[in-house]
């Protein structure tokens, strides 16, 4: 039986008579994006541009693949330097350190050294024929630098600090807070019935044109039969995090992307997904993130006692996949 998710509250306000179905697209961030909106009528501005254009200062600010970008000068910036921060990055940074302390370290905004060195950075690739894994005394190496500097957020003067060789990579709240930038986006020109999506994450307001709810099929695993299920996106942002997503192999073994940023090493606690349904979407991002590195045991407890609606598939025996969910994600479903 196929699992259903829908919101505790529902807003049945309709769109306006006479708005319009429209459809945009693009590419930002490595990958694709989408918009599904329903547009009151009168609305001329170009929604698609507009939409681009928020996309296109987000990784102005926050790409590690451009040389140019404001996280990319901070990177290489000497220690005991502060750099004032734009709205965007800033409201990411406060909510990337404040999951970090609050995980314990299961995620690291700072975590661009070993990201690098594990292949999955803009240099030096794993898919590169020369690509060597770090060797123990590298890594711990990265670890000691890591544990004795900690950028700081000044949120009164809204700058960061760079403590000294700090590598910040945002890829695993980015593209959740792309999706958020894009509601607020369209709910300025006054759209607030859509479906949007950024490599994956998702987020949904409002209603369809026959109103019903935006409804999603969560992300599966593609190796691995699970119980499926669909969310209705009502007020509501989902995104995944698995082992499937970003890997390789190397000598014979599974390179999963997700790093344990506290051993320095890639993931491999069985988790093939999680994922997080929250009211925004870079919360469900990075939520995802560190819940994967958490796995189920501790993932759920925390989850559990913060009120997180989260969901593990979880490797067994064979090709079976084992469901965990927390008690919020049971709370929604139907």
């Amino acid at each position: 039986m196929r699992a259903v998710l829908v919101p505790h509250a529902i807003d049945l306000a309709l769109p306006p008579a006479g708005s319009t179905l429209r459809q945009a697209a693009g590419r930002s961030m490595g990958t694709g994006w989408s918009a599904s909106m329903l547009v009151p009528p009168g609305q001329q501005a170009d929604l698609a541009a507009a939409l681009q254009c928020e996309l296109d200062e987000i990784v102005e600010q926050m790409s590690h693949w451009e040389t140019d970008s404001l996280l990319s000068r901070y990177n290489r910036a000497p220690g005991g330097s502060w750099h004032p921060l734009p709205p965007q990055f800033h409201e990411v940074m406060e909510l990337a350190l404040q999951v970090h302390a609050d995980t314990d370290g299961a995620y690291d905004p700072a975590a661009g050294a070993l990201v690098a060195m594990w292949g999955f950075g803009p240099h030096g690739r794993h898919d590169a024929p020369d690509f060597q894994p770090p060797q123990e005394r590298d890594l711990a190496a990265a670890l000691a630098r890591r544990a004795g500097n900690t950028p700081r957020l000044e949120r009164a003067g809204r700058r960061l600090l760079q403590p000294g060789g700090v590598q910040l990579d945002l890829s695993a709240i980015a593209k959740g807070y792309g999706v958020d930038r894009l509601a607020l986006c369209l709910e300025r020109h006054g759209v607030r019935h859509y479906l949007l999506e950024v490599g994956g994450e998702l987020r949904g307001a409002g209603m369809k044109p026959d109103g019903e709810p935006w409804w999603v099929e969560i992300e599966g695993v593609p190796d691995g039969a699970a119980p499926q299920a669909v969310v209705a996106l009502h007020g509501l942002a989902i995104a995944t995090s698995g082992d499937y997503r970003n890997h390789f192999t190397h000598d014979g073994r599974r390179l999963a992307h997700t790093l344990d940023p506290r051993s320095g090493r890639p993931l491999d606690n069985g988790v093939a997904s999680c994922t997080v349904v929250a009211d925004r979407c870079m919360a469900a991002d990075a939520l995802s993130t560190a819940l994967t590195v958490m796995g189920p045991g501790a993932g759920i407890a925390f989850a559990d006692a913060r009120g997180i609606a989260a969901r593990y598939l979880v490797r067994g025996s064979g090709s079976a996949l084992v469901e965990h969910r927390s008690a919020a994600w049971r709370a929604l479903l139907q």
